[in-house]
């Protein structure tokens, strides 16, 4: 992976009327990385990256896409960037195949268009209409005519949306071997296994901001504490719970007992509920993750504006 980025955001500010759908973000992208962005329905992740593309022209900001700007060169940057939107059509009676092989027409070193759609498992549908696919295929498709131009930088907006298990994992190892080939990858995604398995590095943005920049395992790391759940021999009042090492938050459902805390709660927990006499069973533990700081950081934005609502 190049230390020079590929694309620089500085300062980006996109408004629809009163709305500010993306509020001074900033970022820069290495080359050959997959850069994920993530956030929540309306965060400004989209327009983001069709300002990148130059599908949209920012109100404020500046834009690089490999030292060219996406508003003023838009011709020269769309000889190397392949974009997969994430709400596209095609005429209904064109062929999936003549859709890839026209896509192909347009660039000087495109991919192979059969193998392509081999690799993509459609193949099989190179002379059926586009109206014809299921949805899982027309997304298949829509990723062939992002890739087939031979993108030095590829947008993915919510490719894995509408896919089995089986073609999200065939689509991942088709993203990898994409970066494997130099090619940097913009990835759009809701799935949090999705962000942690392909991306190198992560931009959380919330109410058109980023709140985070990091790693998958940095960001998972802002979720921070354990949480045990358990079903207690015999039932445990709340101030034995608070009163064990690391436990910040208890909840209850049925016969089951959740704590949230601190440190290596699970054995703290266990050691110090046996020597009140209390055993545990069907005990279930786990650190915090990406989908656990997402919530977390998303919430605390939230909690952050209502309280500049109040004062």
């Amino acid at each position: 992976m190049s230390a020079a980025p590929a694309v620089t955001v500085e300062h980006l500010v996109k408004k629809y009327g009163r709305l500010v759908a993306v509020d001074d973000v900033s970022f820069s992208i290495h080359e050959g990385e997959i850069f994920g962005i993530i956030g929540p329905n309306g965060a400004g992740k989209t327009t983001t990256v069709e300002c990148i593309s130059g599908l949209r022209t920012p109100d404020s900001g500046s834009i690089s896409v490999y030292g060219l700007s996406p508003r003023k060169d838009r011709n020269k940057i769309r000889e190397f960037v392949g974009v997969q939107l994430q709400e596209a059509a095609l005429p209904p009676r064109l062929k999936v195949g003549e859709a890839v092989r026209l896509f192909a027409s347009f660039y000087s070193n495109p991919l192979d268009p059969d193998e392509l759609l081999e690799s993509l498992g459609i193949k099989q549908f190179d002379h059926s209409s586009f109206k014809s696919r299921s949805g899982g295929q027309k997304q298949r498709l829509s990723i062939a005519l992002a890739l087939v131009g031979n993108p030095k930088l590829a947008i993915l907006d919510e490719l894995t949306t509408g896919l089995d298990p089986e073609a999200r994992r065939e689509i991942w190892g088709l993203i990898e071997r994409m970066r494997d080939r130099g090619v940097t990858v913009i990835l759009v995604t809701h799935f949090m296994d999705e962000a942690e398995r392909l991306c190198d590095r992560l931009a959380l943005i919330d109410h058109g901001t980023v709140v985070a920049l990091d790693t998958p395992e940095a960001i998972a790391a802002k979720a921070g504490g354990s949480r045990v759940r358990f079903v207690p021999s015999q039932p445990v009042d709340e101030q034995t719970l608070r009163a064990i090492p690391g436990v910040k938050e208890i909840e209850r459902k049925e016969k089951y007992v959740t704590v949230t805390g601190t440190g290596d709660l699970s054995g703290t927990l266990i050691n110090a509920l046996a020597a009140v006499g209390v055993r545990v069973s069907d005990v279930e533990a786990r650190t915090g993750n990406l989908e656990d700081a997402f919530i977390k950081l998303t919430r605390d934005d939230v909690s952050r504006d209502e309280k500049e609502v109040q004062t």
